[in-house]
Order: C-alpha cells, then sequence, then structure tokens
C-alpha cells in the first residue's frame, strides 16, 4: 500500500499535512476491518474489554460528529447512539449491528467533517459545547490525528486476536 503522506513535497502548505495524515489515518481505520464479516467485527479481542472494530467504527463516527460539527460548527445534530441509556452505546449495543451500517454511517461523518473543514481557515474558533473552551480547526485537526492513531494502534490488536493480520 503506498502512503501518501511520504509524498508530500517538503513545502506542503499546513492545511494540506493535516488533512492528508487525517485521511491516511480514516484510510486505516477501513483497511484494518476489511475483509471480516459483522460477527468478526463484533468480537472482543480481551474479554475485559467492551472494545470491537465495529465500536471503534461507530464511536470514530460520533468523535467526527462532536469534534466538525458541534465545536467547529456550533450546529451538533444529536449523537448517533441514543437508543438506550448507555453512554457507551456505540461499543456496546452491537447486537444488531452490522458493519455495512456502521461504515455507512461513519462515511456520511467523514464527508460532512471535510466539507466543514474546508470551508474555514485553520485559525477558524469553534466553542467546546461543554466546556465552553474555544477550540481552533487547527486544534481540532491535530485531536483527530491524535484520536484516530489511538484507535487504530486498538484496531490493530483487535484484528491481530481475531484472525493473525497485522495492520500498518
Amino acid at each position: 500500500m503506498r502512503d501518501d503522506r511520504f509524498q508530500l513535497p517538503a513545502d506542503a502548505d499546513e492545511r494540506t499535512v493535516l488533512t492528508c495524515f487525517l485521511d491516511w489515518h480514516r484510510e486505516a481505520l477501513v483497511r484494518t476491518c476489511a475483509g471480516l464479516s459483522d460477527e468478526q467485527l463484533r468480537r472482543r479481542a480481551v474479554p475485559s474489554s467492551n472494545l470491537t472494530l465495529l465500536g471503534l467504527v461507530r464511536h470514530l463516527a460520533g468523535v467526527e460528529r462532536w469534534y466538525f460539527q458541534a465545536v467547529v460548527a456550533g450546529n451538533f445534530p444529536g449523537s448517533l447512539y441514543t437508543a438506550t441509556d448507555d453512554d457507551d452505546e456505540d461499543f456496546n449495543d452491537l447486537d444488531s449491528a452490522t458493519g455495512e451500517t456502521a461504515f455507512a454511517i461513519w462515511r456520511a461523518e467523514v464527508a460532512q467533517s471535510r466539507q466543514i473543514a474546508a470551508e474555514r481557515p485553520l485559525e477558524a474558533l469553534g466553542t467546546h459545547p461543554v466546556t465552553a473552551q474555544a477550540l481552533s480547526l487547527r486544534w481540532v485537526l491535530n485531536h483527530m490525528i491524535d484520536e484516530y492513531a489511538r484507535h487504530n494502534g486498538h484496531a490493530d490488536l483487535i484484528r491481530e486476536a481475531i484472525d493473525g493480520q497485522v495492520g500498518e
């Protein structure tokens, strides 16, 4: 697999670098989950943990929604997973969840995030709805790279436990 992050010219602008790294991490999640059945996507690698690949996809869809729509755009349409009163529903309510549905939701949230980011300068400030902290789009893009990097590490370990395949 070609890693486009290292194809960037040395003088690439900051937005290009940030969006390229974030998109690479987004696609790493897709690659890690590729070829697995819904049952495999629901499988917990460690019995004491609620982490699954399907849960990570659902969680990251919610993170995309929160940081770009609620924080940057100031227009939060509500949480994605609200069928139960469980704060970790994205990880725990998986019995009828499918990879196809989870990835469709995730892709829609990513598309919305990309649109919001493209419409604003990196210096654009949003407000965290809970803490009232001002956060720039630059901060959000960096945070999202961090969020995906951490969860892609989890995803690699889960995938390896499922079928021995290792990721990036």
